[in-house]
């Protein structure tokens, strides 16, 4: 079993739901990646996504395209992503990380190399924005291969078919894209995400996460109500935009345990 079901399976034993929060690797400073991620783990983090930085992210909204941008300049590539892993992995072996990125790194470092590293790191999944189902065969296997989880993006202009397509290929959990848009973009309908959900559990039994739009405690709470997991990603990025070096730890702890408990009002 992998971390990240075991992390599910644990939850729902315990009545909870997930909170994945996500920050950007590389931002604002490579050797504060690993510090952040462990805060988030003090601050109630169930499952970590690390954003892999990359030059032209479409899914991205300006807040991480900033994360991106200052992690690049300040020299992050794929590999000393791959090296934060490990290094987090040699204090904590049990909280999940998931890697977020594009395909544009992992071709160039090679699918099987990339599979075989980063399994090797401890990364438990890899979510590539644009790998669409239709053309992610290699992918997915190449990642089971190495006991890790291909994860992908629902939209909630995807149709049946599409989530057919990732329901196939798919495994640890799906993301729902909350907004029809970018990251941090518009306002959160949270009862047209509720209504879309049942659609989504047809196709597939795996844990349901909803991200894109949440910024505090009380609409976690609300995502919470009827999501497997709430993933928190640009109001992260936006506190460390206001932390300094020395305070960013503190104040990302103190972001995501407030958000933690919105998630924790709520119980299966």
């Amino acid at each position: 079993m992998s971390r990240i079901q075991t992390a599910f399976e644990r939850l729902k034993g315990e009545g909870r739901k997930a909170l994945i929060p996500f920050i950007t690797a590389g931002d604002p400073d490579a050797d504060l990646t690993v510090p952040l991620m462990h805060a988030l783990v003090e601050a109630g983090a169930d499952v970590i996504e690390l954003g892999v930085p990359f030059s032209d992210p479409m899914a991205d909204g300006p807040t991480i395209q900033r994360a991106s941008e200052r992690a690049l300049a300040r020299g992050m590539t794929l590999r000393k992503v791959l090296q934060r892993v490990t290094a987090f992995r040699a204090e904590n072996d049990t909280t999940p990380v998931v890697l977020m990125g594009y395909a544009n790194p992992i071709e160039a470092m090679g699918l099987q190399t990339f599979a075989e590293k980063a399994a090797q790191s401890g990364v438990d999944g890899v979510l590539v924005v644009d790998y669409p189902p239709e053309e992610a065969e290699n992918f997915g296997a190449a990642m089971k291969a190495q006991g890790m989880d291909p994860i992908f993006l629902i939209a909630p202009t995807s149709t049946p078919e599409r989530i057919e397509q990732v329901a196939k290929i798919a495994s640890g959990y799906v993301y729902y894209v909350s907004l029809a848009g970018v990251t941090g973009s518009g306002a959160l309908n949270v009862d047209a995400v509720a209504e879309r959900l049942p659609a989504i559990r047809e196709k597939t039994g795996l844990p349901v996460g909803v991200g894109f739009g949440i910024r505090d405690a009380s609409t976690a709470a609300r995502i919470a109500g009827f999501a497997d997991a709430v993933v928190v990603g640009s109001r992260i990025i936006e506190e460390i935009e206001k932390s300094t070096a020395e305070t960013v730890c503190t104040k990302v702890k103190a972001l995501v345990s407030a958000i933690r408990s919105g998630v924790d009002e709520v119980k299966q």
